[in-house]
């Protein structure tokens, strides 16, 4: 009996390497990892591809045969690039993405499976529906290329899930945390950064950005994963669109204070107004993915935030004692 063919772009980054190391343990799948300039990694059963996604003959030549495309592939970085440089976001995702969909379209694969985001999304009390968000409204300006980005490629996804057979989901999930996320200062997101400080610092303090007011929705990297798996095993229609999300968002500083507790170090927490800092909070509601795909977060933060230190701790150093 043969198996499905699954293509994971972005294989080395946070999300496609979670992807990697669950989709290879199942006996219906043949697995194959796209890299680029990061090297590949241990893992059983997965066959290797080295590719610039922006080339599109090597685009074509990765997706001939190939059932369903999972595309993690991304140019990302944490806060400080996106206020600083936002322009490194747009032009190469735009780029990729539009040579994937492409040709997705051309070799008739089954399923292609989009990472998009939140940052489209305005604050707010109450968690935002799909529905809700249209092109009229406004983003925060730091978000705004970066999320026109995003939503160009959603919409090249439904825009191709119309002239052929491929199926395509849009998965727009809010802050993703856990093992293999970036954890370097320079690149991070507030989570792994925030991991970092507290388990090196030699200060005695963490110094956390801003007030510590904003709040985030945030989901673990496990979580996600489902998402993917239930996805391709449970979408009938041509398009989805759909949050994955933890559907309620969570203070800063609370964040910060829960790490601390979980590495177990007696740390301050100060506050530097002046570093670089998004200011805005909202949830995204997660109940349509519940309802088309039986899916919803199971993974309480705290438990995400210890199992993640308990990961940094093994896999990056034991942490300043």
């Amino acid at each position: 009996m043969s198996r499905t063919r699954v293509l994971v772009c972005g294989a080395t980054g946070f999300i496609g390497r979670n992807l990697v190391e669950t989709l290879s343990r199942r006996g219906d799948l043949e697995v194959h990892a796209v890299r680029f300039t990061r090297p590949e990694y241990a893992a059983k059963g997965v066959t290797w591809h080295q590719a610039d996604l922006r080339e599109a003959a090597q685009v074509n030549a990765l997706l001939r045969g190939m059932d369903i495309v999972i595309q993690a592939a991304a140019t990302t970085s944490g806060v400080r690039d996106i206020v600083r440089t936002p322009y490194i976001h747009v032009t190469d995702n735009a780029v990729m993405n539009s040579l994937l969909l492409r040709a997705c379209f051309d070799h008739k694969v089954r399923h292609f499976l989009f990472f998009s985001c939140s940052v489209m999304y305005q604050p707010r009390d109450t968690p935002w529906r799909e529905e809700e968000w249209d092109a009229s409204r406004e983003m925060h300006a730091n978000y705004f290329g970066i999320g026109w980005t995003k939503l160009y490629i959603e919409k090249m996804c439904e825009f191709f899930s119309r002239l052929g057979m491929t199926r395509h989901t849009v998965i727009r999930h809010t802050n993703v945390f856990g093992p293999h996320d970036k954890f370097d200062l320079e690149r991070s997101h507030v989570l792994g950064a925030t991991v970092t400080k507290a388990m090196t610092s030699r200060t005695g303090a963490i110094t956390v950005w801003g007030t510590g007011e904003e709040a985030r929705d945030l989901i673990y990297i496990d979580d996600l994963v489902r998402f993917v798996e239930l996805a391709i095993e449970r979408q009938t229609a041509p398009y989805e669109m759909l949050h994955a999300s933890a559907g309620e968002a969570i203070r800063i500083k609370d964040l910060v204070a829960r790490i601390v507790a979980a590495s177990g170090r007696d740390l301050r927490i100060e506050h530097d107004p002046a570093g670089p800092t998004i200011k805005t909070s909202f949830a995204l509601d997660n109940r349509r993915a519940r309802e088309k795909f039986g899916w919803q977060p199971q993974v309480a933060f705290a438990e995400g935030v210890q199992r993640t230190v308990a990961w940094w701790r093994a896999n990056l150093g034991t942490g300043t004692p």
